[in-house]
């Protein structure tokens, strides 16, 4: 079904609100997949935060003009389904790239991670960025592990103290 020119301006307007507050974009072309495996793409990307939206890659192009995606335009050809990460930037690339696994049809084409453009190739990498949780996690243990040190260093002259008392006692109780 066409879309009258009101119907194309709600699109791209919509398409842009949500590109203008994701973190990344994924790219892919769904050539051969089915409706019931898109289904299956949509209910899964919903349950990680990623948003999946098919339009018209002209609309896209327009939508992503004011965006840090603009440099997507020219990877925009042929059937694609586009997901924008609105909670961690690896969350569509994580998606993508598993959902490829299970469906060879799904190819992806191009990924870009705020304003900068990415080779499918670098599908991988993305992926394996860090969510929120784990980063904090990371961090926390980094924050965590001098002082962790430092009390251990504190801790071991005294129970260095305590086993050779130990020792000697052990010694002469035997002697």
């Amino acid at each position: 079904m066409a879309l009258n020119l009101e119907q194309k301006r709600a699109v791209v307007a919509e398409v842009n609100e949500i590109a203008a507050s994701a973190l990344s974009v994924v790219a892919a072309e769904y050539r051969g997949l089915t409706v019931e495996e898109l289904t299956e793409l949509r209910v899964k990307s919903r349950e990680a935060g990623v948003q999946i939206r098919v339009v018209k890659n002209s609309l896209a192009r327009r939508a992503f003009e004011d965006t840090g995606y603009a440099c997507m335009n020219e990877t925009l050809v042929g059937p694609l389904v586009l997901g924008f990460s609105q909670e961690d930037p690896g969350g569509a690339a994580r998606i993508m790239k598993a959902f490829s696994k299970e469906h060879d049809k799904l190819v992806v084409k191009s990924l870009s991670l705020g304003d900068s453009l990415l080779d499918a190739s670098q599908l991988g990498t993305v992926a394996s960025l860090p969510t929120r949780e784990q980063a904090l996690a990371i961090l926390m243990g980094v924050m965590k592990a001098p002082v962790e040190k430092l009390v251990r260093t504190l801790a071991e002259p005294h129970g260095k103290l305590v086993r050779t008392v130990a020792a000697v006692r052990d010694a002469k109780e035997s002697a």
